[in-house]
């Protein structure tokens, strides 16, 4: 998933970090040097629709202009991190 805005410099990666841990979702969150944020995640698909339509949203001090998703193969993380 690539989301776009205003996503970086609004702590988007800590909280979509947390979000994934309250859905129980895996996978990692990183900013690009292009100014948008890149997530891959996986999970139980209603909580994955449910994080997905976070991200539409993010934390309040983020402007989400689009996102866009590309369906990946399973990758079964075990855990959600932040890629620095």
């Amino acid at each position: 998933m690539l989301i776009q805005g205003r996503v970086q410099g609004v702590f988007f990666r800590k909280f979509t970090h947390l979000k994934a841990l309250e859905l129980n979702i895996r996978g990692w969150v990183r900013n690009l040097p292009d100014g948008r944020v890149e997530v891959v995640a996986e999970g139980d698909p209603e909580r994955l629709q449910r994080f997905i339509h976070w991200c539409h949203e993010g934390p309040e001090a983020a402007r989400v202009d689009e996102v866009e998703i590309h369906p990946t193969p399973l990758k079964n993380f075990r855990e959600f991190v932040i890629v620095r």
